[in-house]
C-alpha cells in the first residue's frame, strides 16, 4: 500500500467508524479517544498523542471540524482546514483513526466508540472532561496527560501577531 492510501485509510465518518470500531472489538483491541481542534501542530500534541497510544491498542483522535473549530475559538480560527488537519494527523504513526465532528464537544462520538481509555490535557481535572461520567460508567478509564509548558496554539498564533 502507497503511504497516500494508508493515510486516508486511517480518516473516517462517523458511521465508518461505528463500523471500524465494531472490528476492532472483535480482535479485542482496546482503544484509547483523545480529541481536539490539532490547528497548529506542536509539541504538546505530540506529547499527548504519543502517550495516549500507549495506553491501548487503538488510538482514535477526534478533530473538530472548521465550523465547530470557529464556534469554539471566533474569527480567524482555524488557521489550517479541517482536510489539512485531518491528513496530518491521520500520517502520524502512532495515530490509528481520525474522525470529525461538528459538534462544540465529542460525547455523541465518545458514545459510539465507548473508549476504554479517555485521554485530555492537563488543562483538564476528570470531572471537567466531557464524556468521562459515560467512559467510566462503561468500566474505561480517564487518563490526564501533563501539559508540555509553554506550547499553546493560541500562544503561538500570539507570537506570530507580535512579530
Amino acid at each position: 500500500m502507497k503511504y497516500p492510501e494508508k493515510i486516508s485509510n486511517k480518516i473516517f465518518t462517523f458511521d465508518g467508524m461505528r463500523h471500524q470500531i465494531k472490528r476492532w472489538r472483535l480482535l479485542d483491541k482496546s482503544i484509547v479517544f483523545t480529541n481536539g481542534c490539532f490547528d497548529i501542530l506542536h509539541e504538546g500534541h505530540l506529547e499527548i498523542l504519543s502517550q495516549s497510544a500507549m495506553l491501548g491498542d487503538i488510538l482514535v483522535v477526534g478533530i473538530n471540524t472548521d465550523l465547530s473549530v470557529a464556534g469554539l475559538k471566533g474569527s480567524g480560527r482555524p488557521v489550517h482546514s479541517e482536510l489539512f488537519r485531518t491528513k496530518m494527523l491521520a500520517s502520524l504513526s502512532m495515530v490509528d483513526a481520525v474522525v470529525t465532528f461538528d459538534e462544540p464537544t465529542p460525547i455523541e462520538l465518545i458514545r459510539m466508540i465507548t473508549p476504554d481509555t479517555l485521554v485530555k490535557g492537563g488543562d483538564y481535572a476528570v470531572e471537567q472532561v466531557v464524556g468521562a461520567e459515560d467512559v467510566i460508567k462503561n468500566g474505561g478509564e480517564v487518563k490526564i496527560v501533563p501539559l508540555v509548558k509553554g506550547y499553546s496554539t493560541t500562544s503561538l498564533i500570539e507570537k506570530i501577531q507580535d512579530l
